[in-house]
């Protein structure tokens, strides 16, 4: 078998998106979502890891363009892989870090350009405003927190139902 120059070879192989989300919680324990304007559905401040970019560093540049908010990056929850869906084609690996407590929404600076809102919200709440795939997520992210641990997810999409 005759070796492919390097160029060739990382062309072949396949291709992840990488995604990164902050996990804050408030006094309730209420969970910290944001709604984009180009989803139907509300999830965690986050988004893609930049070319160059650690999924950590990702979470914190997103909490700062999406809500103004600067704070430490804590500890990894979990990894969520998704398969490709609607306009997507690739895999997505999801990070999820734990970036503490807020006492309240006071410091947001919601960046209207990309979320219609944001809110803290309790458990149930949250679950109704996220597809099943995403409330596997944060059923996860609960317990991991809660138990010192962290989460290995695969699967899911909008249409996925445990």
């Amino acid at each position: 078998m005759v070796a492919l120059p390097p160029e060739e070879f990382y062309a072949g192989l396949n291709k992840t998106l990488a995604g990164a989300g902050a996990f804050i919680t408030d006094a309730q324990d209420r969970v910290l979502l944001v709604k984009p304007n180009y989803r139907d559905h509300w999830l965690w401040p986050g988004g893609h890891v930049d070319e160059g970019e650690t999924p950590d560093q990702a979470c914190a540049r997103e909490l700062a363009e999406e809500l103004g908010l600067t704070v430490p990056v804590g500890r990894l929850l979990g990894v969520h892989w998704v398969p490709p869906f609607g306009d997507r084609p690739l895999p997505l690996v999801h990070f999820l870090f734990d970036c503490g407590h807020l006492p309240d929404a006071d410091r947001l600076v919601l960046q209207e350009e990309e979320l219609d809102a944001c809110g803290f919200f309790d458990p149930t709440e949250a679950r109704a405003l996220m597809p099943a795939y995403l409330v596997r997520r944060l059923e996860a992210a609960l317990e991991a927190r809660h138990r010192s641990t962290s989460f290995y997810l695969t699967g899911g999409s909008p249409e996925y139902t445990p």
